[in-house]
């Protein structure tokens, strides 16, 4: 009976799961022009060869770690405040309100949330260059310089992630153990000892499950930049999904097949390495 209840979830799986990824590993092996052919013309590892060589590759892959870098502690660290501030005792009115004001971003359709945050960031007309000169500060330069631009979808990509990583949080926070904390009160133990020496070695299998995912997420990072940036300013937000994508419009299956190849390889192993290493710092 059990088999007969996992039996939709697997059969769907393997169709929408499996099956597509390694349809597009075999594709890879392919020259781009018959790649889409009943009969494919295989070329071996010349795609990955040809990928490997470019330097647009390897600017790509740059951006791509060094964003998923800043974007994953920012998102966790964020996230853990903002639970720590709604699981506060002082908040006591209106803390559904701010719980549903943190989460609503999450739950929102990305194109349009993404639409509404790029207009924000306007040049000319966006509210945030409006705040800033209201206040007598500089303008930001927003989608016009790389740094500035690169700057912009972490910001925006934060605000969309926040609030879920934020809700894992509060939910983990009512499993804790209040008794440990309130022993350390008795023992005399400031608010912030409680926190770090208490609170957060409870919420250590929470906070690797988040990082993880956070993870996963920012190395495949896409929608932001098809929607915000389009990899713009001259390229310094192309990441490698964007990479791949360019190469697919153009036509260039077997190279783009082989970008999104090794991209699945990078978060395979970077996700499977940062498991490894939350569950090895669990059992120390």
């Amino acid at each position: 009976m059990l088999y007969l209840f996992m039996a939709p979830f697997a059969i769907s799986t393997a169709l929408f799961g499996i099956w597509p990824i390694a349809e597009s590993i075999r594709v890879a092996f392919t020259e781009s022009y018959s790649a889409l052919s009943s009969d494919p013309r295989y070329v071996g590892f010349d795609n990955f060869r040809a990928v490997l060589s470019a330097r647009a590759f390897h600017d790509s892959l740059w951006r791509t770690l060094l964003y998923t870098a800043l974007a994953v502690p920012i998102n966790v660290v964020s996230a853990l405040g903002l639970a720590l501030l709604l699981s506060h005792p002082v908040l006591k009115h209106g803390r559904t309100a701010f719980k549903l004001a943190i989460f609503v971003p999450a739950i929102c359709p990305e194109t349009a949330s993404y639409i509404v945050l790029k207009s924000m960031f306007n040049q000319n007309y966006g509210v945030v260059n409006h705040a800033l000169l209201g206040l007598g500060l500089p303008a930001f330069g927003g989608l016009t310089t790389p740094g500035s631009a690169f700057a912009t979808l972490l910001a925006i990509e934060t605000w969309n992630h926040v609030g879920l990583y934020a809700l894992i949080f509060l939910t983990n926070f009512q499993l804790l153990d209040k008794s440990i904390e309130e022993a350390a009160a008795i023992d005399g133990a400031s608010r912030w000892q409680s926190l770090v020496n208490v609170v957060i070695p409870q919420l250590r299998p929470a906070i690797a499950v988040t990082s993880i995912y956070a993870l996963i997420e920012f190395l495949k990072t896409f929608s932001v930049i098809y929607i915000v940036s389009r990899g713009g300013p001259n390229f310094s937000t192309s990441f490698v999904s964007h990479l791949a994508w360019m190469k697919f419009s153009s036509a260039q299956y077997g190279e783009a097949t082989a970008i999104a190849t090794i991209l699945f390889v990078v978060v395979f192993v970077a996700s499977g390495g940062a498991y490894l290493y939350a569950r090895r710092s669990d059992h120390r």
